[in-house]
């Protein structure tokens, strides 16, 4: 008897029953379902962490001034004004690692446009923002070089600032006044949406930073650095050098500690992409359980089954089915029940995975790598669950067998 035949033999005998194979089923269904569900919310948060992280800038590196000390009190890192415009250029002239660089000036200022007013976050950066950050103008466009070494009041909105001020309005062109001084709209930012850390990406005005230096703020200082470095593989030494270079010119000997801060953003990436492994991970093998109770189901089932099919295994036997062919015919029954409820588990779980997304706004991403794990998975348990049964059933003796009642 050759496997085929062997297969359909199998097959026949689960059609015999079709409730009971059905429920049999019903375990590995509902444990591959949620392997598939729990997988595709995990690897779902992970792509949209990593979305928002990336939407951040390509090969990002954030310096920050060090901290200072008020009254005995340390205050947070960023407070001291240990930064300088000429450093950032330093950086972006004398170190090959880097691609652009932009000094940073931050304020909060309220903005008043005709009888309409907005208070938002205002930050001072030069022509290379765009590039670094990776973020397009939608229309007009962004300050030039020019305007950032004449200080010019001109400026760039984000999305939400013209949502707030210029409803119906095109604002390019357009004057609008921060802290009474006018400044012309030159652009407005494409779309970013809302930060990896909440904030709200588009509600802010960029102008030049000398502007803001100088117009706004009446400060030399800046705030924080953003610069790009040429590729992601390069971020680590662009860190290196451009510590490197600061301690040079923040003359700092080599029992001082730095007074600023770098920090490479392919940290933060790395990070969030180990956090979501692991929450992968964690729910792939809460939902493994189910799989585990489902291969305990077929086995039940199936030792039942060969319990009351005794008699027809010892006629089997007695006409010449060799223990093999037994054995073989009860695991192609365990795998063929655990296979089709594999199958339509998958299903099931790319259903879970798309009325969560639905249902609550939360990103699912299907894998066809957990696909392809589930199918094999659920071969693996109908081979694991069914062999027992199956030598069981082969070693049943013929004369035994035709004797049990």
């Amino acid at each position: 008897m050759n496997f085929f035949m062997t297969l359909k033999i199998a097959i026949r005998a689960l059609l015999r029953n079709k409730m009971r194979t059905a429920l049999t089923m019903l375990g590995i269904i509902i444990g591959i379902g949620s392997v598939i569900g729990m997988v595709s919310l995990g690897q779902g948060a992970q792509a949209s962490a990593q979305a928002q992280i990336n939407s951040m800038g390509a090969n990002l590196l954030y310096i920050t001034p060090g901290t200072i000390t008020s009254s005995g009190t340390r205050i947070g890192s960023g407070s001291a004004s240990t930064l300088n415009a000429e450093d950032v250029e330093a950086i972006k002239l004398e170190l090959a690692s880097i691609k652009a660089a932009s000094p940073g000036v931050r304020a909060n200022a309220s903005v008043v446009f005709g009888n309409q007013n907005w208070t938002t976050s205002v930050q001072g950066v030069n022509e290379e923002f765009p590039q670094i950050r990776i973020w397009n103008v939608s229309s007009g466009e962004f300050f030039t070089q020019a305007d950032v070494r004449s200080a010019s009041r001109v400026c760039v909105l984000g999305q939400s600032v013209v949502n707030n001020l210029f409803t119906g309005i095109d604002p390019i062109g357009q004057t609008i006044r921060l802290r009474n001084l006018a400044f012309r709209v030159v652009g407005v930012m494409a779309v970013k949406g809302q930060s990896s850390f909440g904030p709200d990406q588009d509600d802010v005005i960029f102008i030049p930073y000398t502007a803001a230096q100088k117009k706004l703020l009446s400060i030399s200082h800046i705030h924080f650095a953003m610069v790009s470095a040429i590729s992601e593989q390069t971020t680590y030494t662009a860190q290196n050098e451009i510590t490197a270079l600061l301690r040079e010119r923040h003359k700092l000997t080599a029992s001082e500690a730095d007074d600023f801060t770098v920090r490479n953003m392919t940290d933060v990436s790395e990070a969030a992409d180990e956090s979501n492994r692991i929450l992968t991970i964690l729910l792939g093998s809460i939902a493994s359980v189910s799989l585990l109770v489902g291969g305990i189901g077929i086995m039940n089932i199936m030792l039942v089954s060969i319990t009351e099919r005794t008699r027809e295994i010892g006629i089997r036997m007695a006409i010449g089915a060799r223990s093999n062919q037994i054995r073989l015919q009860f695991l192609i029954e365990a795998i063929v029940l655990s296979s089709i409820g594999g199958l339509i588990g998958i299903a099931f779980g790319i259903g879970i995975a798309y009325a969560i997304s639905a249902g609550f706004g939360w990103p699912t991403l299907i894998s066809k790598t957990a696909i392809i794990v589930s199918v094999i998975f659920s071969i693996a348990v109908g081979v694991f669950f069914g062999f027992y049964p199956a030598h069981k059933a082969a070693s049943l003796e013929p004369i035994e067998a035709l004797r049990y009642e």
